[in-house]
């Protein structure tokens, strides 16, 4: 059976463990609305997000992520079917003392890992089918206006979810 060759995604000979911010974008699997109660969203609706039950397993997952590892997280959203966040890594003396995290390749890949894992630990026994796409997006955040563009970006990406490249008119499930 032939299996196309994945593309690399990830910037050649960058090293990704280093001190630095991120913005990642985690999918669904199919782009299925998971997160939201209702995804109608447009411009010039209510701003307001209604997490339902998914959301809010999501939402506490990704708050207990800086403590595990040496980041922080001063961004994020979630979408319907996808997840935006700004992940810096930090090497602050909290996280200095657990150097057990030095060993992964990647601090972007264990949290994102672990935020899969978690949640769909937390979903298994209500929620049907499979959870997340595989892997997910990451770009480096190149700079103050590069980080201002994303900032902005994750501020309004609800209020703009039928414009959104990832928008299915699908109904939440």
């Amino acid at each position: 059976m032939y299996l196309p060759k994945r593309k690399p995604t990830r910037l050649q000979g960058y090293d990704y463990s280093q001190n630095g911010a991120y913005f990642i974008t985690i999918c669904t699997h199919d782009r299925k609305c998971v997160f939201w109660e209702n995804h109608a969203g447009a411009i010039n609706e209510s701003t307001e997000i209604k997490i339902n039950e998914y959301g809010k397993i999501a939402e506490q997952i990704i708050e207990r992520l800086p403590d595990r590892y040496y980041i922080t997280i001063p961004k994020y959203v979630i979408m319907p079917n996808h997840i935006h966040m700004i992940i810096e890594i930090t090497e602050n003396e909290k996280h200095q003392e657990n150097k057990e995290i030095r060993h992964y390749r990647s601090v972007t890949d264990k949290a994102v890992g672990y935020l899969k894992m978690n949640v769909s630990k937390k979903m298994h026994n209500t929620y049907p089918g499979k959870i997340w796409q595989r892997s997910y997006h990451d770009h480096i955040i190149r700079g103050d206006s590069d980080y201002k563009k994303i900032w902005e970006y994750i501020d309004t990406n609800p209020i703009k979810w039928k414009l959104d490249c990832f928008y299915t008119d699908e109904k939440t499930v």
